[in-house]
C-alpha cells in the first residue's frame, strides 16, 4: 500500500507542478507581417508590408514600411534618385492588395527593424527603379523571414506579379 501511496503522491505533485511551469514560460510574440502591392493609380505601383501584433514585452506593434523615391518624377527612368523608407497611410493600405501574412517572433521582428534601418541609412541616391526599389526592399524582408523568391525574377518593377510569384514559390504561405 505504501508503494501505491507514493505513486499517487507523485502524480498529484506532477499535476500541480506542470501547470506552474507552463505558466512560467513567457508568451511568444504574435506580430503578423502582411505583404501588399498597390497597382497604378495616383502613383506608380508599389510593394510594402504591414506589421501588427504584440511583442513579448507587451508593446503593441501597428506600422507599415515601404521604400520609394523621395520625388516621383521622370528622373527615376534615367537612373538613381533620392530614396526613403516611408510608412504608407491607412487609406493607401486599404486600397492596396494584401497577398500573404506570416507571424514572427520577437527576434525576427528585430531583424526586420534592422533591415528597415539599413535601408534608411543608405547613401543617397539610394532609389533605383532597376536595382533598388520597393520590390527589392520587400524581397530582402521576405528572405529574412526564410521564404523563397526568384532572384532573377522579371517582376522587379511589377509588385503584384512579384508577390504572386512569391506565393507560388512558397506553397505554405496563406493568402
Amino acid at each position: 500500500m505504501t508503494r501505491q501511496f507514493f505513486m499517487m503522491f507523485r502524480l498529484h505533485v506532477l499535476a500541480v507542478l506542470i501547470p506552474l511551469f507552463m505558466a512560467a514560460v513567457p508568451a511568444q510574440a504574435q506580430v503578423a507581417v502582411t505583404f501588399y502591392s498597390h497597382d497604378f493609380g495616383k502613383s506608380f505601383p508599389h510593394a510594402f508590408f504591414v506589421l501588427k501584433g504584440k511583442l513579448e514585452t507587451g508593446e503593441t506593434v501597428d506600422t507599415s514600411f515601404g521604400f520609394t523615391a523621395v520625388n516621383v518624377s521622370p528622373g527615376i527612368l534615367w537612373g538613381s534618385v533620392k530614396g526613403k523608407v516611408e510608412t504608407p497611410k491607412a487609406k493607401y493600405i486599404a486600397s492596396s492588395n494584401p497577398h500573404f501574412t506570416v507571424t514572427v517572433a520577437d527576434n525576427k521582428y528585430r531583424e526586420l527593424l534592422d533591415v528597415i534601418a539599413k535601408w534608411r541609412k543608405m547613401p543617397q541616391k539610394s532609389y533605383s527603379l532597376d536595382k533598388r526599389n520597393c520590390v527589392h526592399f520587400a524581397s530582402e524582408v521576405i528572405a529574412i523571414l526564410g521564404y523563397r523568391f526568384n532572384r532573377r525574377t522579371k517582376f522587379w518593377k511589377k509588385p503584384r506579379s512579384f508577390m504572386e510569384e512569391v506565393l507560388a514559390l512558397n506553397p505554405g504561405l496563406k493568402k
